[in-house]
């Protein structure tokens, strides 16, 4: 069987060109799987007073019973409403009231949560009960937001807006953003060795391993700091790859895989997990240089057009905007090959949540 992408025509018919030109050139090596692929449009995703992510998903009609009819809006925002809530509840409103106004302030700001996702889809796919996750899931969300206050402020990245606000440092000031990114780094930490109930604590602790390799100098900070290395120098593909796969992958990555260890995976299906979500971060980074150059500040929620400004290398700078959409598409087709060796039902969140990284629009 081919792979066959069924994606609506409009803003996404050069993404389905780039997956139909994949198909045929690896129509032989990929005959075991058919994919259906899907484009998202924002929508309310939820009725909540923590902001959640806008989310519309076309449900395509399922080809194969693999991978069957699945309601990923659904699925999306039930996920992301308890999600938030056990955020709201791990990080209370109390003294020293800035500091933790700050924390909250980016913390329940909204954002897509896919990495907590994630997280909870691969514990359920290896036969684990989501609640054991949620923990990790809002350690992982912790992280994140330190990542992105401290990549906005003045001496990183310099941006003024994030998920369509003000950033931290812009809202409170930069000694306040600092030690807010500061306390959500250990309260990850804290939360997942603290609240953890009903899992063997060996596999906590190889949760908290995986974590701190995935943000520290061999993972998000590695590829940070030889990201703001680069700013303005020639930089290759290999280089390129390097900085995303640590800056934006490592994360995404430690999210699937701590999913797994926490559900009760064994080393065959975390590892087939790993390659899956190593592909789904880079194909999340990929896309996002992508909407870097054609989408509006308006629609990402932040600045658009920073990357350029800035003489920062990205994949459409090096590959141009085509074959940077054609890697996209190599991407996410080798990520959802991964999941052939899982029960189809259990599989079919991680196999739509691959293709919503590749079609989101901010």
């Amino acid at each position: 069987m081919a792979f066959l992408a069924i994606i609506p025509s409009n803003g996404s018919s050069s993404l389905q060109k780039h997956f139909c030109r994949f198909k045929i050139k690896n129509q032989d090596h990929l005959h075991k799987s058919r994919i259906v692929c899907m484009k998202t449009n924002p929508i309310n995703a939820a009725n909540t007073s923590i902001s959640q992510p806008s989310i519309h998903i076309q449900e395509p009609k399922p080809l194969n019973p693999v991978f069957p009819n699945f309601n990923l809006q659904e699925y999306i925002s039930t996920k992301a409403r308890k999600i938030n809530t056990a955020l709201d509840d791990a990080v209370p409103l109390q003294s020293p009231f800035k500091i933790h106004q700050a924390m909250r302030y980016s913390l329940l700001a909204g954002g897509k949560r896919v990495r907590s996702i994630l997280c909870l889809a691969a514990c359920e796919l290896v036969g684990g009960d989501e609640s054991t996750a949620i923990p990790v899931a809002c350690a992982l969300e912790m992280i994140h937001t330190m990542s992105l206050i401290h990549d906005d402020l003045p001496c990183m990245d310099n941006d003024d807006f994030r998920r369509g606000k003000p950033t931290n440092h812009k809202a409170f000031d930069e000694e306040t953003a600092v030690l807010a990114g500061d306390a959500l780094l250990s309260l990850a930490f804290e939360h997942v060795a603290g609240k953890s109930c009903n899992v063997d604590h060996r596999r906590v602790v190889e949760v908290i391993v995986e974590l701190g390799s995935a943000v520290g100098s061999e993972g998000l900070v590695a590829g940070q700091i030889v990201d703001l290395c680069s700013e303005g120098k020639e930089v290759s593909l290999d280089e390129l790859e390097y900085i995303h796969v640590h800056k934006t992958s490592k994360l995404l990555e430690a999210a699937v895989v701590c999913g797994a260890i926490i559900g009760g995976g064994d080393d065959d299906e975390i590892q087939r997990l790993r390659k899956y979500a190593r592909n789904v971060g880079l194909l999340f980074q990929v896309v996002d240089d992508i909407l870097d150059v054609t989408e509006s500040s308006e629609k990402l929620g932040k600045t658009a057009g920073k990357d350029l400004a800035s003489s920062k290398a990205t994949y459409p700078k090096l590959m141009g905007i085509e074959k940077a959409k054609e890697f996209a598409a190599e991407l996410v087709v080798k990520a959802v090959e991964e999941l052939n060796h899982f029960d189809g039902l259990r599989a079919a969140p991680l196999h739509h949540l691959a293709y919503y990284v590749a079609y989101r629009r901010n």
